[in-house]
């Protein structure tokens, strides 16, 4: 007997890429561009052109014309629009009608041309002037007793130069509170790695992948999230060097990719096979893998050794440049079998076999996505991995190493420059060095203890470098609530999203929308057109030009927002605002003197695609406690996502994006590769799952939150998601994001990074009552 069919759910049956790419990327550029503008399309990651503004994935350092995906196709479309949100269409809706649309149709309205302040007697937003807006916003951040009463978001699409203003204001200003989006993603790589080998960041360059032996994939989908990087394990393919994948469900991106840019698979030849081994691990599971691949591999080791063969792990490395070999061997051998498999939801043949890829391998690349950090215990989870690599030395080695996949296009540029909210004291003392000012030492807030700080009045004021950061947040309500209750509000913003219309109603409280130039147009100011520079996952700086005209003559720069900010802010400040900003030259070399690595910052970055920022790790030099790269171990056991007591058989829920998003930013409601079309209101669960529950393939459910940190009296619930049976492992479930993040508690994340747990969620699956929405879930 057949499934029940329903509307917007199907299958796919075709390859990553190919022509459904091209035609979407058709489509976006007819809904959102005429036919002149499209040929941005051409300037996208050139030396010459802007960076995209949608993922972190490097530039080839020999690129064709087209080094675009369909999703940066979208992104640069998307900002690159034609249509305007006016002082008149704000005159038109009152913010109280916009919070009745959904957040698709906020941001298809088009690209913000003025600054606006919100009028709580009119419930509209109206037009303000740029100067009447800085003073408000800096008499406004005066008047607050305390600086730490600030939050300072960003947005990972700010330049090195926005975003290292908006520090360098923030710590004058008297606080370290940066939120920012690295704490949603991927802050337990920035917390893990450099406890593991000295460094928070990847440690392989794009030219790496073309050495491999082996790459291993733990918890992401490049198809979505980073489909440039399809091209590379296209590459890899080819070559036969085998790709192991872990992974929940199965992602079309990571099985087979047809290139648009090969013109014989695209008319008679077949696609590529991407992952020469796809296993599915049970979501929280991953911990336990690689503890049994590092099991198997050690007892493979030793019966080689013993039959008078070469060691399989790399004894010199592990003698002159590790510590702790020896705890985590009794770790391993304290940690059964049985444990590993019931954790993982593998058998123990599937990861023994991954564990002879790796033996077998002389240069291992591993990547990782969210799907490993965004866990109660991310932070472990990245070390595990880097323990992997450590066993064979493929670290500081060539066509070896750990590759973070970062998202947004300059989250770990933003980080390298300054916007952390623990900053090393070395930093600290450079900034007093050059600026001559006083810089605070206490540790500020990250976006989990900033939303705290904001829910509980100890905060008063929030200012946002771009992103959306209460819709991104877990639990979105408790979020939205502490939003409106704050006496200052400002984002600075290409496009109209939910976050802008969390307004505070009672007098004397002030919102502002501040209208940013975008990655794509000119940014021109008083010493002639100006570029910017970012920093891609691999660690490659270059720089990005804007070519198009502003969408608005109203518009200014994100550097020269800050800046108008700061010196309205700051009367009697130390720093030279104007100079600056009239030439980012300047800034740069401000970055040069603050950081050391960036040596000949002007420089360097005028050469084609920039330069690479390189890491002690990469030199086998390992600035940790010890001195040398650290083996840490942790407990498997309890690092799988634990429901409160009494709850029977829950599910675990990952949230996952579609096809067609970015981060918050949805650019439709299909989800081609996974045969979603028209809808998100979906939950992936494997066919058995279901069954088990009484349910079926298109049933409608409500999902409930059962979290040890969720309380019985205080339900999670989301209400009416259509079951979808799905190729995902037993025992696991995955909802989109943001729709989901209401399952997610503020306080359900990783201790030790804070990022939140949007892939630890334990369920129940019911079958769908009647009656209203939870609080958790809608406003």
């Amino acid at each position: 007997m057949g499934r029940k069919d329903v509307p917007g759910i199907g299958e796919y049956g075709g390859p990553a890429g190919g022509w459904g790419a091209l035609q979407a990327v058709a489509k976006a550029l007819r809904g959102e561009m005429n036919a002149h503008s499209t040929t941005i399309l051409l300037q996208v990651n050139q030396p010459t052109g802007f960076d995209c503004p949608g993922c972190a994935w490097p530039d080839p350092r020999h690129g064709s014309s087209f080094e675009f995906c369909e999703n940066g196709a979208k992104a640069v479309s998307w900002e690159a629009t034609n249509k305007r949100v006016t002082p008149e269409f704000f005159a038109q809706h009152s913010v109280s009608e916009l919070w009745q649309r959904d957040d698709f149709n906020l941001e298809f309205e088009g690209r913000l041309t003025h600054p606006m302040v919100y009028d709580a007697a009119t419930d509209h937003y109206v037009p303000i002037a740029w100067d009447d807006a800085f003073a408000r916003i800096g008499a406004a951040l005066r008047s607050l007793p305390d600086p730490d009463m600030a939050e300072f978001y960003a947005s990972g699409r700010a330049s090195n130069e926005a975003a290292f203003l908006y520090q360098l204001f923030a710590r004058e200003y008297g606080t370290n509170n940066f939120p920012d989006c690295s704490n949603m993603c991927h802050e337990a790589t920035s917390v893990g790695l450099p406890e593991s080998i000295g460094v928070g960041k990847g440690t392989v360059s794009l030219e790496d992948f073309d050495h491999c032996d082996a790459i291993f994939s733990f918890g992401h989908n490049p198809g979505t999230n980073h489909p440039r990087m399809l091209a590379t394990l296209r590459a890899a393919a080819l070559r036969h060097a085998p790709i192991v994948v872990f992974n929940p469900l199965k992602e079309r991106s990571l099985e087979r990719f047809k290139s648009p840019q090969s013109p014989v698979e695209m008319t008679v030849g077949k696609a590529v096979p991407i992952a020469t081994h796809y296993y599915q691990v049970r979501i929280g599971g991953d911990s336990a893998v690689v503890k049994g691949m590092m099991k198997a591999l050690l007892a493979a080791d030793a019966r080689q050794v013993a039959q008078g063969g070469p060691s399989l792990l790399d004894r010199d490395f592990i003698r002159d440049h590790t510590s702790g070999f020896a705890t985590l061997v009794a770790d391993l051998d304290n940690t059964s079998w049985d444990e590993i498999e019931r954790v993982s939801g593998l058998p123990r043949a599937d990861i023994e076999m991954a564990a002879d890829v790796y033996a077998n391998a002389k240069r291992v690349i591993i990547c990782y996505g969210m799907g490993i950090t965004q866990h109660r215990h991310g932070t472990s989870n990245v070390q595990q991995l880097a323990n992997l690599l450590l066993l064979g030395g493929h670290i500081g080695r060539e066509g070896a190493g750990i590759c973070p996949l970062r998202g947004h296009s300059n989250v770990q540029g933003d980080r390298t420059v300054g916007i952390t909210e623990i900053p090393s004291q070395g930093f600290l003392d450079s900034l007093e060095r050059v600026f001559g000012i006083k810089a605070p030492r206490h540790h500020g807030h990250g976006a989990v203890a900033a939303l705290e700080a904001m829910r509980d009045g100890r905060s008063k004021a929030l200012v946002c470098l771009g992103g959306n950061l209460p819709v991104a947040m877990p639990d979105p309500q408790a979020c939205f609530d502490a939003i409106r209750g704050l006496d200052l509000c400002v984002h600075i913003a290409t496009k109209l999203n939910r976050s802008h219309l969390l307004v505070g109603k009672k007098a004397g409280q002030l919102s502002f929308i501040l209208p940013c130039l975008g990655r794509t147009e000119r940014d021109v100011q008083a010493t002639g057109p100006q570029s910017v520079t970012v920093e891609d996952s691999m660690s490659m700086v270059h720089s990005s030009h804007g070519t198009l005209p502003p969408a608005s003559e109203h518009l200014r720069s994100e550097p020269a927002i800050v800046a108008g900010i700061a010196k309205a802010t700051l009367p009697q400040s130390k720093v030279d605002w104007d100079g600056l900003v009239a030439d980012y030259s300047r800034i740069r070399d401000k970055i040069e003197q603050v950081f050391p690595d960036f040596d000949h910052y002007n420089e360097r970055v005028a050469q084609p695609r920039g330069f690479r920022l390189e890491s002690p790790a990469m030199r086998r030099e390992w600035r940790t406690r010890t001195g040398k790269a650290n083996f840490l171990v942790s407990d498997s056991r309890r690092e799988r996502p634990l429901a409160r007591p009494g709850e029977d058989d829950p599910l675990v829920l990952a949230t996952i994006r579609s096809h067609d998003q970015y981060n918050t930013t949805i650019y439709g409601k299909n989800d081609r590769y996974r045969g979603v079309t028209g809808r998100r209101d979906v939950i992936f669960v494997h066919e058995d799952d279901l069954a088990a529950r009484g349910l079926e393939h298109g049933d409608m459910v409500d999902v409930e939150a059962v979290a040890e940190c969720d309380h019985p009296d205080q339900p999670r619930i989301l209400r009416n998601l259509v079951a979808v049976a799905f190729d995902i492992a037993r025992g696991s479930a995955a909802a989109y994001y943001p729709e989901a993040n209401g399952l997610v508690a503020l306080s359900n994340y990783d201790e030790r990074s804070g990022t939140p747990s949007y892939k630890s969620i334990p369920i129940v699956l019911r079958r769908a009552a009647s009656g209203g929405q939870d609080r958790a879930v809608t406003d």
